[in-house]
């Protein structure tokens, strides 16, 4: 398995290793001010994600925002002590999802974006707006994210010989290999 690394080193516990496409990172990190001014507390998300939970499925994983793009599902949406972690997969049969794998590979986008309804908040000491309790509607690959610590940490990429024409090549090496071993008939 290759991991491409996208932003700076982040503590992920992965549970398995995962297919092609396979990605890990924040949607949200707490105690960051983004460039609304708002500052997400840590708790935010709990009742959202317990409500997702009950109804037995995650939030959407879309393209920039866009409704009419999902690119992929997330297995894990949960708050740990750094943020919103999630760990997904690419649905690499679409073409977007195959041009978003490719782009974050590349790390030309790695930005995550939540879209949320504000359930609580208050004006904290600084003047940020402290979200303490949100309704989570999707979370989105982004080029710009607004909380700029909101990043894909890893994304899973093919092995050379995991692709069909390396794979192709390969096999006619070997049948090569196979047809010049010593006691074969060249004739």
């Amino acid at each position: 398995m290759i991991l491409t690394q996208q932003s700076a080193p982040v503590a992920i516990a992965l549970k398995r290793a995962g297919a092609e496409g396979v990605f890990a990172g924040y949607a949200s990190v707490f105690g960051v001010t983004d460039a609304q001014g708002d500052r997400v507390a840590p708790g935010a998300f709990r009742r959202s994600l317990e409500r997702w939970r009950g109804l037995g499925q995650m939030p959407p994983f879309l393209w920039q925002h866009d409704m009419a793009e999902p690119i992929g599902r997330f297995d894990l949406v949960a708050e740990d002590e750094r943020g919103l972690r999630v760990e997904g997969r690419l649905a690499l049969e679409t073409v977007r999802g195959r041009e978003a794998q490719a782009l974050m590979r590349l790390g030309a986008v790695n930005g995550l974006s939540i879209g949320y309804s504000t359930v609580a908040a208050r004006i904290d000491g600084d003047g940020a707006r402290l979200l303490t309790g949100l309704d989570l509607h999707e979370i989105s690959l982004v080029t710009l994210p607004a909380n700029e610590a909101a990043r894909i940490a890893w994304v899973k990429a093919a092995r050379p010989d995991e692709t069909g024409l390396n794979a192709a090549i390969i096999a006619n090496l070997r049948r090569a290999a196979d047809a010049l071993a010593p006691g074969k008939d060249l004739a």
